[in-house]
């Protein structure tokens, strides 16, 4: 249901020369297991559930190095196995994109320093162009 809109909306701003600028981000906040979870106490029937192991994302645009793939999953798409990418890793590479260093981006809250990337996250240079 969203290939072909998302896949407008990238030919559109190539064509219109805004691509360079703009960031695409896509993605949701959690994989889905691959089979089908049936719970009737919960009132579940024939549902996927969410599942935080292993799920994909894919940027364009801004600054991203296209047709780049990385991390892998297991045959059942349920557990990372290969280059797993954390998501501190992630909001450190969009923040570059857009021009912050994620490392002074910090606040001191109940006595210690915080960070948006906590203190994780290293800008995935395979990613960037």
């Amino acid at each position: 249901m969203t290939d072909k809109p998302s896949a407008a909306l990238i030919k559109d701003l190539k064509q219109r020369g805004l691509l360079d600028d703009t960031l695409v981000i896509w993605g949701g906040e959690f994989g889905r297991t691959p089979m089908v979870e049936t719970n009737k106490e919960a009132g579940r029937s024939m549902g996927r559930d969410h599942h935080p192991q292993a799920f994909s994302m894919w940027l364009a645009g801004g600054g991203i190095q296209p047709g780049q793939t990385i991390g892998k999953t297991d045959d059942f798409g349920f557990n990372s196995i290969e280059d797993r990418l954390p998501v501190h890793d992630l909001h450190a590479t969009i923040l570059h994109l857009l021009g912050f260093d994620h490392t002074k981006l910090t606040y001191h809250f109940q006595g210690r320093d915080f960070r948006l990337t906590d203190v994780e996250g290293e800008v995935v240079k395979k990613l960037l162009a």
